[in-house]
């Protein structure tokens, strides 16, 4: 049995085969329409979610299978005081897969120590968001047709951003790869990231605080938002919530095939107006999320 807590615990062979998997999911869907007929996905959701729930429900009903679970911790028995590992033991009686959510690092691993079916890690807390990774990737290949050779800039919330951490670390495994860390100040990537992932690979990167200086060498820029939800005082999440807006005229001196991606929701840091440029891709990067999940639970089921 195996669960996926961090993105780097894919080989790239495995990538590669979850990315062929996800691509003919996309061409031949009748082919995969009952592939997990009489399986239960259980949704762990400790913590809101609207696309990572939904996406992993959707793919598991695409499948021909079934979904339980819960939307917020409220509504389980942690609100009574449960552990996460006897609620993993619980659930495991009742489903055969797990994807949790939850707001503290390290939970899903705590959760895959003691289930006895498959868990993945929906996101926890700042740490790792694994399969928002996948769906990242997949929309790289779509869009560029290749992970080597790309200079990627990721601007936003680097501090707790847990999609920009799992993106690294997938990302650095590639050749000819450069990172464009765009942050305030306090909100730049963790010196961990750098330390163990960014220098230890021998990863290209820069940080600075200008979007807009950065614009015309990029061929992905990855938006995110400033995370309310991860701030320790609400003064210092006005003073940066509004630090990085992507409008039109900042898209000016970029690539002509540039591909703009976020991991939603978005707030108002990107303009709904970049939404008609054929450059945004971040609709596309959702829908993108279900096929790679898709893929996934196939793996760790091990269904051909």
């Amino acid at each position: 049995m195996r669960s996926l807590i961090d993105i780097k615990e894919l080989s790239l062979e495995e990538l590669d085969g979850l990315i062929a998997t996800a691509l003919d999911i996309i061409d031949n869907p009748q082919k995969y329409s009952e592939k997990c007929k009489g399986k239960k996905l259980a949704t762990l959701f400790f913590e809101p979610s609207t696309r990572t729930r939904l996406s992993f429900e959707a793919a598991m009903y695409e499948l021909g299978g079934n979904v339980l679970g819960f939307s917020e911790a409220s509504s389980s028995s942690s609100a009574k005081g449960e552990s996460v590992a006897d609620t993993a033991k619980m659930i495991s009686c009742y489903a055969d897969i797990i994807a949790m959510r939850h707001p503290k690092e390290g939970a899903p691993l705590v959760a895959s120590m003691n289930a006895t079916i498959p868990v993945v890690n929906a996101g926890d807390g700042g740490h790792n968001h694994p399969t928002q990774t996948l769906a990242d990737l997949l929309t790289i290949k779509r869009k560029k047709g290749r992970f080597e050779n790309l200079t990627i800039g990721l601007c936003g919330d680097l501090k707790f951003g847990r999609t920009v951490h799992s993106l690294i670390a997938a990302m650095s495994r590639y050749k000819g790869i450069k990172f464009v860390l765009i942050s305030p100040e306090e909100l730049r990537i963790p010196s961990y990231v750098k330390t163990d992932v960014l220098d230890k690979n021998g990863i290209e990167y820069v940080e600075t605080k200008d979007l807009c200086t950065a614009m015309p060498e990029l061929d992905i820029l990855y938006m995110t938002r400033i995370q309310k939800e991860r701030f320790f005082n609400e003064e210092d999440y006005l003073r940066l919530k509004d630090s990085y807006i992507l409008d039109l005229p900042k898209l000016d001196n970029a690539k002509k095939d540039l591909c703009i991606m976020h991991p939603l929701p978005r707030v108002n840091e990107i303009s709904v107006k970049v939404d008609s440029d054929p450059r945004a891709c971040y609709f596309e990067q959702a829908l993108n999320g279900k096929y790679m999940r898709m893929a996934l639970i196939l793996m760790l089921l091990g269904i051909n």
